[in-house]
């Protein structure tokens, strides 16, 4: 099938979707540890290069997309404190998974093991990726809590789902440009592709994923699930 990215991709975002809501439902917990996942996923998917709309692209913004949603949904029902507290336990799983990497390729593998290179190509790149997404994140994510906290307080009338939107596309747009050139240079074909067709991906799936916060604030009643 020639469009089955552009389908793959109208599922990913669906699946993001439902997952969001689901991991909502089930507390403020479950939400950090979505985000967290959702960090992780981005981060280990962005080396795959996809066709998508005629156009090279990775293969992990959904993920992004998906996690800065998780965040403001955090922030709406759990307040800032609890954005806050998710951002943090979400870096400190990207340096743990950035240095537990880098330890597993450290063992030398045995002579009957060939999935080695395998690993090695997956996560050799880890470092400078994780060192680029942790500054990124860190950025990005201070900047969405803090745009994301005015805008309610600005705009007490005006439903989630337009704060949201206007959080996550401005939240999109310095991740998109400051990831790109500082994890992707060398390694991508083309950055311009990366960058224009990437944000673009990231507004459509923002769109898609603007009913998701309408039946948060309609239909989902967060509950706390104690650890």
């Amino acid at each position: 099938m020639e469009n089955i990215n552009e389908w793959l991709f109208a599922l990913h975002i669906i699946s993001i979707f439902f997952f969001t809501l689901g991991a909502l439902k089930l507390g403020k917990e479950a939400l950090c540890a979505w985000i967290c996942l959702q960090a992780l996923f981005a981060n280990l998917f962005v080396l795959k290069q996809i066709t998508l709309f005629g156009f090279h692209v990775t293969a992990s913004d959904v993920f992004a997309v998906g996690g800065v949603l998780g965040l403001n949904l955090m922030q709406e029902f759990y307040g800032v404190k609890g954005a806050q507290k998710a951002t943090t336990v979400c870096l400190y799983c990207l340096l743990l998974f950035a240095a537990l990497s880098k330890i597993h390729l450290l063992y030398i593998p045995a002579s009957v093991d060939v999935m080695h290179l395998s690993y090695t190509k997956i996560l050799e790149p880890a470092p400078r990726l994780f060192v680029a997404s942790l500054v990124v994140f860190f950025i990005v994510q201070k900047i969405d809590i803090k745009l994301f906290s005015k805008l309610k307080s600005s705009m007490t009338s005006s439903p989630f789902a337009i704060r949201n939107l206007i959080s996550l596309s401005t939240s999109q747009l310095l991740d998109t440009i400051l990831f790109t050139f500082l994890g992707l240079y060398g390694i991508v074909f083309s950055l311009f592709d990366v960058i224009f067709v990437s944000f673009l991906t990231k507004i459509t799936v923002i769109a898609f994923l603007t009913p998701a916060s309408l039946l948060a604030k309609r239909w989902i009643t967060p509950k706390e699930i104690p650890l």
